[in-house]
């Protein structure tokens, strides 16, 4: 992109935001010297969600040493080339201060002034605006104890201000936090505010905030102090965010979205990426996690869900998925002290609570049971792309039956709540890959382990809890290698011919080859044993590959999905190793009927575990299922082939005689009738065709 000026830029935008009723939007991130490949992904970012104004820091201090010069006449370029800036100018260099640290207030106040000078004079060009200090009343950025009176910034600020204004620059006041209106006073009594274009003003209500009542009760307060001194300024929010340290990024979403009706002529949401928890923050190293996620995306560049949905959908997109929180909202409590117990309601008029509901098997359940006139809560945190869609249309067709708390499982105080008012509960929320837990194994066993143990804490708090069935994972057998095999043509199978008609039973030791097989093993091991030890009513799935309508398939998880979206889209397909690996596949129809068959006899089945899947009846070869797809007009799809994948078992197949003997369930749908329902409905919700029963096809 062609270098741009701020001037040619900045002053039409800043004039009129482009809705009257949403101020001008942009992003606050700190960017520190040498952050070359950051700087990057910031930009990058900011293209993606359609934002052109990024607030930067400028450290005076940095300035000062010859690696800041060299980094600040590379970023400032580099950013307006591509984004409006406005630089907020802050930190005196500790052997200007009267003390030697960057909060203190300079021995000559005229140096900032002085400072600023040179640096339009030499980078000018690139921006219009300049900010004139950070969070003043904020004791890390300007050390008011060493100026109690305020003399010597009003004195250095006021200076700063006429001489950029004599060079051609607007002036933004440092953003206070929090709103102090007699600070406010204090610099008009003083004369600075008749030099001054626009105020700032910082707010994190939910994370510092906490006796916040509206951005308007703040703004107003900021209005009158500058009707008061005759001053015609603008008010600009130039630093407003939400620490997810507690993983609710929903309530990032929708702080977010309140902040987009907050009547100002800008916003600056803070900030591009979380703290990186290798870094120290002004207030010591770790010692407020708050500090450390305030980001659109997390500190390694996943985006949370503010982003992906500013990202994917606009802020209309964003402005609908807070609305679907808040007309479905279950209103679950954080606060101990408003939990009971023993539910006052009966258990009929109790609501199913499904932990990740808005996932592919938690929005078949939830669709099942909606159907059968059931109340349902679904408890989930949109963590997968694409599955708030799966919510939309549950609201549409089931309406107020359905409540949706938009949470995450590691958050202890929700769970229990959730929990408190539940007839059933169905917990499915987790992380479900092996490569992501091999990324990012400490968050694998926080939301499959810790979570999972939440859920089991709120059950074991409760005089009647309701009853608990957990799904697992056939990954907690390991890769089986022990299991003689013999190769055909498309299948690795066992070389024993009673093996290959039964599968793998409960009796299989346990051996756990990923951290998702740890934790999704540990959770299995903790039901149980809460069942054992505390009397809970509760049941053990650990499931084979199940696929069906709803699935967001990628080569993660749910292959089978996976491998017809790549085929729809004529994309080529990976297979890791070389295809044959079998598995057993269950159509999510008759998992849904297993999943209410172990709730319809908990009393017999507590503290048991079932392998569930297709059972031997429905085994297929990656292989088998890619020829499949090619028989179903879909075309020959492109195969290419990768590394065996740590832990992959060659062979898995459930035997589902246990729970058949416990239950009378057995799978309904063979594997070719439900690849092509799932190809029919795959298609259908792309708009290629109308939806259709599957025809009816040959067994395997």
């Amino acid at each position: 992109m062609t270098p741009v000026s701020g001037d040619s830029r900045s002053d039409t935008q800043s004039a009129a935001p482009q809705n009257p009723r949403t101020p001008l939007i942009g992003v606050h991130e700190w960017l520190r010297p040498g952050e070359y490949d950051r700087v990057e992904n910031v930009l990058a970012d900011l293209e993606a969600l359609g934002v052109r104004e990024l607030r930067t820091g400028f450290s005076w201090a940095d300035w000062y040493t010859e690696e800041g010069r060299a980094w600040y006449d590379w970023l400032l370029p580099r950013l307006a080339a591509q984004v409006n800036i406005i630089p907020c100018f802050t930190y005196t260099p500790p052997s200007l201060g009267l003390m030697e640290k960057t909060s203190a207030p300079p021995r000559k106040p005229k140096d900032f002034a002085d400072f600023l000078d040179v640096i339009i004079s030499r980078l000018g060009q690139h921006f219009t605006w300049v900010e004139l200090w950070n969070e003043p009343n904020n004791i890390n950025d300007w050390d008011w104890r060493l100026d109690p009176r305020w003399n010597i910034f009003c004195e250095m600020i006021g200076a700063a201000a006429y001489w950029a204004r004599q060079r051609g620059k607007k002036t933004l006041l440092g953003g206070m936090g929090p709103t102090d209106p007699n600070w406010l006073n204090l610099l008009g009594s003083n004369g600075v505010l008749e030099q001054i274009d626009a105020v700032g003003l910082h707010g994190f209500p939910g994370t510092w905030d906490f006796d916040w009542k509206d951005w308007g009760d703040h703004i107003g307060k900021v209005r009158d102090v500058l009707e008061r001194h005759h001053v015609d300024a603008q008010i600009w929010i130039t630093e407003a965010g939400y620490s997810t340290w507690r993983h609710d990024e929903f309530r990032q979403l929708c702080m977010f979205e309140e902040l987009l009706r907050a009547p100002v002529d800008r916003i600056y949401w803070y900030s591009a990426y979380d703290l990186h928890p290798a870094m120290c923050h002004q207030d010591g190293f770790h010692e407020d996690e708050r500090h450390y996620h305030f980001g659109l995306k997390d500190a390694h560049g996943r985006g949370k869900l503010l982003y992906r949905a500013w990202a994917e959908d606009g802020l209309d997109g964003v402005r609908s998925l807070a609305r679907l929180g808040r007309s479905a909202g279950a209103n679950l409590s954080r606060d101990a002290s408003q939990r009971k117990l023993v539910s006052t309601t009966r258990a009929s008029q109790r609501p199913v609570l499904i932990t990740g509901g808005a996932g592919f098997v938690g929005t078949n359940l939830a669709a099942r049971l909606l159907s059968e006139k059931r109340e349902v809560l679904i408890l989930d945190n949109l963590a997968r792309p694409g599955v708030e869609r799966n919510l939309r249309r549950l609201q549409e067709q089931y309406g107020n039956r359905l409540k949706i708390e938009v949470a995450d499982i590691r958050d202890p105080h929700l769970v229990r709540d959730a929990v408190r008012g539940a007839a059933q509960v169905f917990h499915l929320a987790a992380q479900v890959a092996v490569t992501t837990s091999l990324q990012a194994p400490v968050a694998d066993f926080e939301i499959n382990a810790r979570g999972t143990l939440n859920v089991l804490e709120a059950l074991r708090e409760m005089d009647e809890p309701p009853p608990l069935v957990f799904t697992s994972s056939n990954k907690v057998y390991g890769d089986l290698h022990d299991v003689p095999l013999r190769e055909t043509r498309l299948r690795h199978e066992p070389a024993d011919t009673a093996a290959r008609g039964t599968g793998i039973d409960e009796t299989r030791r346990l051996e756990f080859h990923s951290p998702y097989g740890c934790s999704k093993g540990a959770a299995d091991q903790y039901v149980l044993d809460y069942a054992r030890c505390f009397g809970l009513p509760a049941v053990v799935f650990r499931m084979s590959c199940i696929y069906g309508p709803h699935q967001c398939g990628n080569e993660d998880q749910g292959w089978v999905a996976h491998f017809l979206i790549r085929a729809l889209e004529g994309q080529p397909i990976t297979l890791y190793g070389d295809g044959r690996q079998v598995r057993d596949i269950l159509y999510v129809d008759d998992l849904i009927d297993a999943l209410l068959a172990a709730q319809g006899n908990i009393a017999a089945l507590s503290g048991k575990v079932f392998n569930i899947g297709g059972g031997p009846g429905n085994a297929v070869s990656l292989l088998e299922v890619i020829d499949h797809i090619t028989a179903l007009a879909l075309g020959p799809p492109v195969i290419r082939f990768g590394d065996w994948r740590n832990g992959d078992q060659r062979y898995y197949v459930s035997d589902i005689s246990r729970f058949r003997a416990a239950t009378g369930w057995s799978p309904k749908v063979k594997a070719r009738d439900g690849i092509s329902a799932l190809a029919v409905w795959l298609r259908a919700s792309r708009g290629e065709l109308e939806p259709r029963a599957a025809t009816p096809a040959a067994a395997w």
